[in-house]
């Protein structure tokens, strides 16, 4: 049975590799797509809405893996790519330049997924209680 820390992770993980691919791949779809079509895709409101939710439902995530598992290394790798990601979005291309934006967001994201994974292998291997909350 799946439960709910687990849609946690995976959600978070979701989001993560949603904000990667986004970022890999928003640019071919501009140049195959009619502009009218690539104008709305690539529009700043997509970072900031899938940083609005991704940051909450990995905090959530992350903290009750810690609180589960009393393991820091989970919780400090999150928040650090937690970090980057938003140091991407909100210095972006204006401070950092769009290859620089584009690595930020990517590192940011695998570094997130990382967290998460190593954050459910830690529930999985010690066969916790912490998916029943």
């Amino acid at each position: 049975m799946i439960s709910s820390k687990t849609r946690i992770d995976g959600l978070a993980i979701t989001l993560s590799f949603l904000c990667a691919m986004h970022c890999l791949f928003v640019p071919s779809f501009i140049i195959l797509a009619p502009s009218f079509l690539a104008f709305s895709f690539d529009n700043e409101l997509i970072h900031y809405l899938i940083l609005v939710l991704s940051i909450p439902i990995s905090l959530y995530a992350l903290i009750s893996g810690y609180k589960a598992h009393n393991n820091l290394s989970f919780l400090f790798t999150g928040f650090f790519g937690l970090s980057i990601l938003l140091l991407a979005v909100i210095y972006g291309e204006t401070i950092f330049g769009v290859l620089e934006e584009k690595s930020l967001t990517l590192l940011g994201s695998i570094i997130v997924v990382f967290s998460h994974f190593k954050n459910l292998n830690a529930c999985r291997d010690l066969d916790c209680n912490c998916h029943n909350e």
